[in-house]
């Protein structure tokens, strides 16, 4: 199973750097020939893409690693990495065309705009970024990937991107403003910025150990209330964070003072298989105590 999702994930990654590169030749061509700005800020955004594509496709790969003397919790940190590096390339490209399109506002736009090539060069875009998001999207879902989930994300940001840059491309065409070309890049720069500041929070939480989400942690207590009638009296505390794909769960239980050592480690195995069905990928440490002993400290 696990060397199935390995192989998945890393097929993903793999099909994203080859449409990105493919993208980025065609968002060349057609930004070089139609003369806008709009179109060209497009492919460097893919530039972008195929760089977070390629650290997604060499993160996959060394989390898939099992766990060894070095790294006794995984690989998993990988992904998380190369999550915030896509992030903050994402950040980057967005500031260098809002760059780039307030020069040329406030320089002028002096080029002829050929809208019709730019046109149909955004409508493949959106055509190709919507497959390989849409199949990156459930590949990242299948297997919690956090690496495939900002590589979706991010070719989902070129499909907004693209898809005012041919709303506006479609302005310039109707009405003669070729000012409306940068003024339209601007626009797709704060979609991406927007984007690129959501996933740094996402991928720098689990790198900084943060605790795993509200919804995981209900599936937690749900177990454990589940199992007061089998003798938990209560939680002391309980500890979560994430590894890539894999979720760290570390609790301390009260168990009455008269179960016996194997009828406390029956409950803890129980309690370990139930929530590894509701929660995928988990590496579970459960400490008991006697509750006696809690109730004179």
């Amino acid at each position: 199973m696990v060397n199935t999702q390995a192989k998945e994930k890393k097929f993903s990654a793999a099909v994203s750097v080859v449409s990105n590169i493919v993208l980025i030749i065609i968002k060349s061509i057609a930004g070089i020939l139609s003369g806008s700005i709009s179109v060209l800020s497009e492919a460097l955004h893919s530039l972008a893409d195929l760089s977070a594509s390629c650290l997604a496709y060499f993160s996959v790969s060394k989390s898939s690693k099992p766990a060894d003397e070095d790294h006794p919790f995984g690989h998993g940190k990988y992904e998380d990495l190369a999550g915030f590096i896509e992030a903050i390339l994402i950040i980057l490209t967005a500031i260098y065309i809002l760059f780039a399109a307030c020069e040329k506002i406030i320089n002028g736009v002096n080029n002829e705009i050929h809208t019709t090539i730019g046109i149909s060069i955004m409508f493949l875009s959106v055509i190709v970024n919507w497959l390989v998001s849409s199949y990156l999207h459930n590949i990242a879902i299948k297997t919690d990937s956090i690496a495939l989930k900002t590589d979706a994300e991010h070719l989902r940001a070129d499909i907004y991107s693209s898809l005012g840059i041919i709303a506006g491309l479609i302005a310039v065409h109707i009405t003669g403003l070729n000012i409306l070309d940068p003024i339209i890049a601007i626009f797709v720069a704060s979609i991406i910025l927007r984007t690129g500041i959501k996933l740094t929070k996402q991928s720098s939480n689990n790198l900084l150990d943060g605790a795993l989400p509200k919804e995981d942690k209900s599936k937690i207590d749900e177990v454990l209330n589940d199992f007061k009638a089998h003798g938990v009296i209560g939680t002391k505390q309980i500890r979560t964070s994430k590894s890539g794909s894999k979720r760290l769960i570390q609790m301390i239980i009260y168990l009455p003072s008269g179960m016996t050592l194997i009828e406390a480690h029956d409950i803890c195995d129980k309690i370990e298989t139930k929530i590894k069905e509701k929660l995928k990928n988990c590496d579970i440490m459960i400490h008991a105590e006697p509750y006696c002993v809690c109730s004179q400290k």
